[in-house]
């Protein structure tokens, strides 16, 4: 059996695709998996098929259609839409290592602390910090002048081609995505510990 890589690209997006709704499915449709723990995993999944789906559709139609270009608009949309699901990602996880630490060492108290109303809470605002940092990230970027070719010969679109075909000085821009990015990680890392 021959595989073209689109097509095994194809194959191994499908699978996760399945593996995601499956998962989302059972926690839905079993009233005994609606817990907080089961809520998140069920958000966390959601998140992955979105975050899959963000980049992998274009790199199949390029490898079966043999093209590795991709448009600067395709390429913002593209980086709007991975840096919001991977940092709402990367918030959700935090929240759930919040979830379990009150499991684990609180457990008297965990149906007080962990109520449906903050899983709902702590999921919007994963969803308000992935979007404020998504956008920040890619207005900051997407902000420079571009006189080269508005075409990137890549299957995948990443910041250092977007800094590459930029006219300008792109030092500062940098400086702002580093500094804003190490805030975020250092206060999600404070979490994560203080969880421990």
């Amino acid at each position: 059996l021959f595989f073209t890589p689109g097509l095994l690209f194809l194959l191994i997006y499908l699978g996760a695709m399945a593996g995601n709704i499956l998962t989302i499915t059972a926690i839905v449709t079993d009233p005994h998996l609606h817990s907080p723990m089961y809520f998140f995993i069920s958000n966390l999944s959601f998140i992955d098929l979105c975050c899959i789906s963000v980049s992998v559709p274009k790199l199949i139609v390029n490898s079966l259609t043999v093209s590795k270009s991709i448009s600067l608009k395709e390429c913002a949309a593209q980086i709007f839409l991975y840096i919001l699901f991977a940092s709402i990602e990367l918030a959700l996880l935090v929240v759930m290592s919040y979830d379990r630490y009150v499991a684990i060492c609180h457990p008297l108290y965990y149906g007080l602390t962990i109520t449906p109303c903050l899983c709902i809470q702590a999921t919007g605002g994963s969803w308000g910090i992935g979007l404020v940092y998504s956008t920040i990230h890619t207005s900051n970027l997407f902000r420079l002048p571009f006189t080269r070719s508005n075409v990137i010969n890549q299957y995948l679109c990443d910041i250092p081609q977007i800094m590459r075909i930029s006219s300008s000085y792109v030092q500062f821009s940098e400086s702002v995505i580093l500094a804003i990015s190490a805030c975020i990680v250092l206060v999600f890392i404070s979490f994560l510990v203080m969880s421990y």
